[in-house]
C-alpha cells in the first residue's frame, strides 16, 4: 500500500513540474509569456568603457535565455525591457592612515559605483510592471592598484549583480 501512495505522489510532481508556471531557476511565469525583447541598454552615464553598453546588452539577453524558456525576439515580445547605464564614477571611500599618527588625505579603498535603470512591462500581467528604476551596485578596490587594472574584472562583476537584480525584479518575483 505505501508503494502505491509513493508511485501516486511521484507521479502528481511529475505532473504539476511540466506546467510550465515555476523553473528551478527562479522565473515564476504564466504559460502564456513565450517571448522577451531587450532593448539596447545606452550609456547615459557618459563614461565608462566605450564597449560597456553593447557588453552589457549581450550579457542580460544571455541571462535570460539560460534562465528562461523564453525565446528573445527583436520587438513587442510578451515581456519589455529596456533601459540605461546611468551612472558610471569612481569615488574614494576609505581614509588610509600615513606612517605618522595623522591621517592622510588619501583613500585607502576606491569604490566603483554603477547603477542601470531599467523599465519592464508584462504584456499579460502589469502587476510587477515598473518603469526607470535604479539597480545599483558596486565594488571596491586599493588605491594601490591603477583603476585600469582592475576595471574590466570589477565591471563584470558589477554588472553581473545587476542583471541578477534586474531578472530578480522582473520574472523571479522575489
Amino acid at each position: 500500500m505505501d508503494y502505491r501512495l509513493w508511485m501516486l505522489a511521484i507521479l502528481i510532481f511529475i505532473s504539476f513540474s511540466g506546467c510550465g508556471i515555476y523553473t528551478f531557476t527562479g522565473a515564476s511565469l504564466g504559460p502564456e509569456v513565450r517571448t522577451i525583447s531587450i532593448d539596447n541598454f545606452y550609456n547615459d552615464a557618459g563614461n565608462g568603457p566605450p564597449n560597456m553598453s553593447q557588453v552589457f546588452t549581450e550579457d542580460i539577453r544571455d541571462y535570460y535565455q539560460a534562465n528562461t524558456n523564453l525565446a528573445l525576439v527583436q520587438e513587442n515580445g510578451d515581456l519589455l525591457l529596456e533601459g540605461a547605464i546611468t551612472r558610471y564614477e569612481f569615488v574614494p571611500v576609505a581614509p588610509r592612515a600615513s606612517g605618522s599618527n595623522e591621517v592622510a588625505d588619501v583613500a585607502g579603498l576606491v569604490r566603483l559605483n554603477i547603477t542601470v535603470t531599467a523599465s519592464y512591462v508584462n504584456t499579460y500581467n502589469d502587476e510587477f510592471n515598473f518603469e526607470n528604476k535604479s539597480f545599483t551596485f558596486f565594488a571596491d578596490f586599493s588605491s594601490d592598484r591603477d583603476p585600469s587594472s582592475v576595471e574590466d574584472d570589477l565591471i563584470a562583476e558589477i554588472t553581473d549583480q545587476i542583471i541578477f537584480d534586474i531578472f530578480a525584479a522582473t520574472v523571479a518575483n522575489w
